[in-house]
């Protein structure tokens, strides 16, 4: 009995040493280093999970290469932002991690979770978004003048494209949001009497005087100060409902997270400080300057860069 008893717990331990030892080869073979970027590591664990989150996005199979191209730049970006005190905290990655999971309405558990489903570990991604942090305050920071676009590149840019009679169709715009409270969670009556109190509102305003007066007394409902937005400032379907609203008087209302909001147009003024169109052509401008700004540098760094292939 005790040489029975002996010889299955030989054999039991034996199968136990197999099988660490088949797990830490697989392990082994996940972190094998494929790279090392001026001193820093990267695996094949690194490049299988890039590859998997980049065709999450493009629902392409990355080429291997391209995925360590990615990686060494992210490795050399890193590194570079170290040298000129850029580093984000963890913290300003999760709060990054946040934004970008609320732009997809969602919560960053969920969109963890979203990631883990696919064999994506969230840091995949957080790690990507860390690398443009950093870049982006490196050539924001560093090429902040150069970057800049001039107005009178901006107006000629406009003319050659045959935009110059868009000028004349741009306006300045001066407001002060409303907003007719409805607690969370009310139910949907509630939010259709807020609204019908409102239509009904919109005829008895004829002034902003008359709307500081009306709704700063009214309960459950709020007038902020007044702003003022050029077109180019505005959302299409805003100024569309802008321009149609007389001054003085109140948009129609919109039922939003708040409650039910409105807003009171306070003035309207045609200008040519800045039209949707020259807000177009200045951002593409700058977005071909900073992408010229962002090749070269890192041109630049990566030659500078220790990269070795294992």
């Amino acid at each position: 009995m005790t040489t029975t008893v002996l010889s299955y717990r030989l054999s039991a331990l034996l199968i136990a040493t197999l099988l660490a030892l088949i797990g830490s080869g697989t392990v082994a073979l996940a972190q094998t280093v494929a790279v090392m970027v001026n001193g820093e590591p990267i695996t094949n664990y690194d490049i299988d999970q890039r590859s998997k989150l980049n065709f999450l996005s493009t629902h392409k199979t990355p080429v291997r290469q391209q995925v360590i191209d990615e990686l060494i730049d992210e490795k050399v970006k890193i590194k570079e932002g170290k040298k000129y005190g850029v580093d984000p905290t963890a913290s300003d990655v999760d709060q990054s991690f946040a934004a970008m999971s609320s732009r997809m309405r969602t919560t960053p558990e969920l969109l963890a979770k979203s990631l883990e489903s696919q064999g994506i570990r969230p840091e995949t991604l957080k790690a990507r978004m860390k690398a443009e942090m950093v870049w982006t305050s490196l050539i924001r920071g560093r090429y902040k003048e150069s970057l800049q676009v001039g107005e009178k590149d901006v107006a000629a840019a406009t003319q050659v494209n045959g935009d110059a009679k868009q000028e004349t169709e741009s306006f300045e715009y001066r407001m002060q949001p409303i907003v007719l409270i409805v607690p969370r969670g009310s139910a949907p009556a509630a939010v259709e009497a807020r609204h019908r109190e409102a239509e009904a509102l919109r005829s008895r305003v004829q002034t902003c005087e008359e709307a500081n007066a009306f709704f700063k007394s009214m309960q459950n409902a709020a007038i902020r100060e007044a702003v003022t937005k050029t077109s180019a400032d505005i959302p299409a379907v805003l100024r569309e409902v802008l321009d149609k609203t007389p001054i003085g008087h109140l948009t129609p209302p919109e039922v939003t997270k708040q409650g039910v909001e409105m807003v009171a147009l306070c003035g309207r003024k045609p200008t040519t400080v800045d039209t949707p169109k020259k807000k177009e052509i200045r951002e593409k401008m700058y977005a071909e300057k900073y992408q010229a700004k962002s090749q070269s540098y890192l041109q630049e760094v990566r030659k500078a860069a220790m990269i070795e292939y294992r």
